[in-house]
């Protein structure tokens, strides 16, 4: 069976993997990505070097979710359209926060619109969420029906983004299906996230540091785990992801300081020291994913446990400096913490 897919924000982490994933698992695809390409998407994540190669499965297009026409003419050739385009940072989110909103909320209207428009051909609209939209978990498991109630200013967008993609479901009755994964880690991640600072903190060795006392814990899921669930939605029957939001994540929990120690560990560097620096303003205190449901609807598990995926992780970063070397300069953003302070996170 050939189909078009178009993936927005296909040069990023999450999205970049998946992209590999496909690439490699479906031949007779031909894969579209768009992405604006800002610092923390990367023609490295791509399955081949655009640069040098020709290849009619997979094309890239070098632009943004909100240019409308754009994404009208890109929608206009796809079977299926999966939308991870969007700014992803909390940190960041706290004081560029203008360009969360116009990117998560307003970029995904576009490609709503673009889908709307050509409804009678897309058998699928895939929109990528995020666990931040559920803020603390409220009790020991986070089911799809917990709250939202974003602490952040991206959490807010991507709320938003959600509640817009469901509502195109509920009025214009498109084939939407949300996925909401919690914290993803593995290789190729932009060292502005915790797992990879942590390790590449270990190889340059400089201190790790952690918000807070180290206590907030997050449920972290490999990125290739993921890559496998959105294949599950995308080829389902419809009736059962239609209008449907499925979280995806490992259902464990761990603290920022056990995974800290862990990476310590793991890479034998027995003295590492750690430091800590403030809270940061909109802190989760706890993410646990409840995945009953996407294991019940499409027998999605995780396959990949912590220590597997946390050495696969280690063993990248060992091996491709050249990689994350250029985004040194990034792994750090300046911000007023809970207690006034000014502090790097």
């Amino acid at each position: 069976m050939k189909k078009t897919l178009l993936v927005t924000g296909g040069a990023g982490f999450i999205g970049g993997n998946f992209v590999r994933h496909m690439y490699k698992k479906y031949p007779k695809y031909r894969i579209i990505v768009l992405d604006a390409l800002t610092y923390a998407g990367s023609l490295d994540n791509m399955p081949i070097d655009i640069n040098r190669t020709t290849d009619e499965r997979l094309s890239f297009w070098y632009g943004d979710v909100r240019n409308g026409e754009l994404v009208d003419t890109l929608v206009e050739q796809a079977d299926v359209v999966v939308h991870f385009a969007a700014e992803t940072h909390v940190t960041r989110s706290i004081y560029d926060n203008l360009l969360f909103f116009e990117t998560d909320v307003v970029g995904t209207q576009m490609v709503s619109n673009a889908v709307l428009k050509y409804a009678d051909r897309i058998e699928r609209f895939v929109h990528i969420s995020s666990s931040e939209v559920y803020g603390t978990a409220k009790g020991p498991l986070m089911d799809e029906n917990h709250p939202l109630e974003p602490l952040s200013p991206y959490a807010a967008a991507k709320t938003g983004a959600d509640r817009l993609v469901y509502s195109y479901f509920s009025t214009y009755d498109l084939p939407v299906a949300i996925l909401r994964p919690f914290n993803n880690y593995g290789p190729r991640q932009h060292l502005e996230k915790a797992v990879p600072r942590f390790i590449t903190s270990c190889l340059m060795d400089e201190p790790i540091r952690l918000h807070g006392d180290g206590s907030a814990a997050r449920d972290y899921v490999f990125v290739s785990d993921v890559c496998e669930a959105l294949d599950l939605v995308i080829h389902a029957d419809l009736a059962k992801v239609k209008g449907q939001i499925f979280n995806v994540a490992s259902g464990e929990d761990r603290s920022m300081l056990s995974i800290a120690k862990d990476v310590i560990r793991m890479m034998g560097k027995k003295k590492s020291p750690i430091t800590f620096v403030g809270d940061r303003p909109g802190q989760v205190f706890r993410h646990t994913g409840d995945i009953s449901k996407i294991q019940r609807t499409l027998g999605w598990r995780p396959r990949t446990d912590w220590s597997k995926g946390l050495a696969a992780t280690i063993a990248w970063y060992e091996k491709n400096r050249e990689c994350w070397n250029k985004q040194l300069w990034m792994r750090t953003v300046p911000i007023i913490t809970k207690s006034g302070k000014r502090e790097l996170h």
